[in-house]
């Protein structure tokens, strides 16, 4: 028997959510009605398809192999439609993207709607996580793309840039004015706030004082830059964030910025999808719609 299109729809967003709870919901069935489908599925192909755990969902390499050609089944489903009507209307197709918890919070779930209506037959859906899996799941074919600053190094991957990315040394208006910060012998009295103990955030001041030592009383991982902000403007400690995402809070003076003078080194988020994807046309086209809206 030849899997049925219902079957691979279902399959196709466990594989996206990797929860058959969400999956389910997102496909209107119930979740003992999705599980057979899944279950059914597998059956028919004589493979797993997902290694499950009471924790965890993971396409198995089985999966990971069906998932590319499934997708292209339902599209190639979906144009039937459009074949049969002999119409001129744009075909709708879906494109599923990974983002960071803050920059898809404050920047790509408001464009959804303006992003909509430039070009309504495409469907953008958002998965939330840290860079690495989700550069993962981009080659693995379970997302379509993502949005990153994360340094590329495979070199099975696509890409397109769209903001240049700069980043500010800061620290609040009233720990500054108590403890002021100007040189590296100043570090001495602050703490270092970043997301771990690379410190990757702080290393974009560093790469721009070479040859200087920069050693804090204290070091404070917090893994998002979302907690890094909120910690700074509590006068926690001091730390190197995006321009676009404290530029309010510098404009309200909360945060000041320190070593003025001192150019920080760059970065640019870029789209970034697998060599070769099947939509990579369309993929360039959300690139630079992506690129004329402005970082918020």
């Amino acid at each position: 028997m030849l899997p049925d299109l219902e079957s691979l729809r279902c399959f196709e967003a466990a594989a996206t959510h990797l929860s058959f709870r969400i999956a389910a919901k997102a496909v209107a069935l119930s979740p003992a009605a999705f599980g057979d489908r899944i279950k059914r599925l597998e059956e028919q192909l004589a493979a797993s398809l997902f290694a499950r755990s009471t924790r965890r969902v993971a396409l198995t390499p089985a999966g990971h192999r069906l998932l590319v050609q499934a997708r292209r089944v339902l599209d190639e489903a979906a144009r039937c439609v459009h074949v049969v009507r002999d119409d001129a209307a744009p075909i709708p197709y879906a494109l599923t993207l990974g983002t960071r918890f803050e920059l898809g919070l404050s920047w790509l779930t408001p464009a959804l709607r303006p992003l909509h209506a430039q070009r309504p037959e495409r469907t953008l859906h958002l998965v939330f996580g840290d860079s690495a899996d989700l550069l993962a799941r981009a080659r693995n074919a379970v997302l379509d793309a993502l949005v990153t600053s994360a340094r590329l190094s495979a070199g099975n991957l696509a890409y397109e840039l769209l903001h240049t990315e700069d980043y500010v040394f800061v620290g609040s208006t009233a720990l500054i004015g108590r403890r002021p910060l100007a040189r590296g012998a100043d570090a001495a009295h602050h703490t270092l706030l970043d997301i771990s103990p690379e410190l990757p955030l702080f290393r974009y001041f560093l790469d721009a004082r070479r040859g200087e030592s920069w050693t804090f009383a204290k070091l404070e991982y917090l893994g998002t830059i979302g907690a890094i902000r909120l910690r700074a403007l509590q006068g926690a400690g001091v730390a190197v964030l995006p321009r676009y995402f404290v530029e309010p809070d510098l404009h309200a003076r909360r945060l000041v910025r320190l070593v003025p003078r001192t150019q920080l080194q760059r970065d640019a988020f870029r789209l970034v999808w697998r060599a070769n994807h099947p939509r990579q046309a369309e993929l360039r086209v959300l690139a630079a719609d992506l690129a004329r809206l402005p970082l918020a």
